[in-house]
């Protein structure tokens, strides 16, 4: 009888446990781009967790049980090793993240000097619509509001590079934190997602701009528009038009500047196609951005912000 339970308390003890599986993708593994965790875990999603960058990242369910989470490489990260912590059910994984080197292009452009440094009468608005800006990047909704795959806001090819650092009449200023479309003025920008719009307004820097909410911490910002067709606290779906592409606020000519922010990290809108969308055109599965030396810009042959 003894032995007996004996074996029997060996069996329950030696009983596999269910333990966390941990993946993800990425165009590349580095600072400005997007990875999709994907995590397998015996648990409801509001026990898992995930955590890296020293900040906490929303989990959330797809149609097909799986549970995924976002992270973003913000553009100012160092090249290093950094671990994803999750934890689920009581149970625990770290996915380590080698963070690569990315040098940054650089160019010069030639603009309105009162775009560059604002005249005193315009600096309290400029401020203001800073100070905004925060308070959307801090306050998303708590939900996911996208569902399908993201889209292109327009069919143009992107034609600048995200991270470019900009020397607007000589004076070096804040990096490039979107992608640039060369669009003709009027073409309508879509929805690249579902979301719920916290801003459609004309700002000092970004002109006439909308932010969509895509929730969990994602957000859309397009900019330069000629027109804004959602008003604040609109839904849109993907691929809803939201406005038609223009040259307001700090440009040298007609284009769209898509910008993202996830979880307050600033991250390229092309590597959000990539995980959660199609792939930037010309770009195979796996390619990534550029490690060349650092490129002087002089003359812009396109429109920038």
């Amino acid at each position: 009888m003894r032995a007996a339970l004996i074996v029997s308390l060996g069996l329950l003890t030696a009983a596999p446990q269910a333990r966390l599986a941990v993946t993800h993708t990425a165009r590349a593994i580095q600072p400005g781009e997007v990875v999709l965790m994907t995590i397998d875990a015996p648990a409801a999603p509001r026990d898992v967790a995930v955590r890296a960058f020293e900040r906490d990242w929303p989990v959330y369910r797809d149609a097909e049980g799986a549970w995924h989470a976002l992270v973003g490489i913000d553009l100012d990260a160092k090249p290093g090793t950094y671990d994803v912590k999750i934890a689920a059910a009581g149970d625990h994984a770290t996915e380590p993240l080698t963070v690569a080197r990315r040098v940054f292009p650089t160019r010069q452009l030639t603009v309105n000097p009162d775009l560059v440094n604002p005249p005193p009468e315009m600096m309290a608005r400029v401020e203001s619509e800073a100070q905004h800006l925060h308070e959307i990047w801090d306050h998303p909704a708590p939900q996911r509001l996208w569902a399908s795959a993201f889209v292109r806001p327009v069919p143009d090819e992107a034609n600048s590079a995200f991270g470019t650092r900009s020397i607007y009449n000589g004076q070096p200023r804040s990096p490039h934190t979107g992608a640039d479309f060369l669009s003709p003025a009027g073409r309508p920008v879509k929805a690249p997602n579902a979301g719920r719009i916290v801003l459609a307004a004309a700002l000092y820097f970004t002109g006439n701009t909308v932010i969509i909410d895509h929730g969990l911490g994602l957000f859309s910002l397009l900019a330069h528009l000629s027109e804004i067709d959602v008003t604040t606290g609109d839904m849109v779906a993907a691929g809803d038009i939201v406005g038609k592409v223009g040259a307001t606020g700090r440009v040298t000519g007609p284009h769209l500047h898509w910008a993202v922010r996830l979880n307050n990290a600033r991250v390229d809108p092309l590597s959000l196609l990539y995980v959660l969308g199609a792939a930037p055109r010309g770009g195979g599965p796996g390619e990534a951005p550029s490690l060349s030396d650092t490129l002087l810009v002089r003359e812009p042959r396109t429109p920038h912000d």
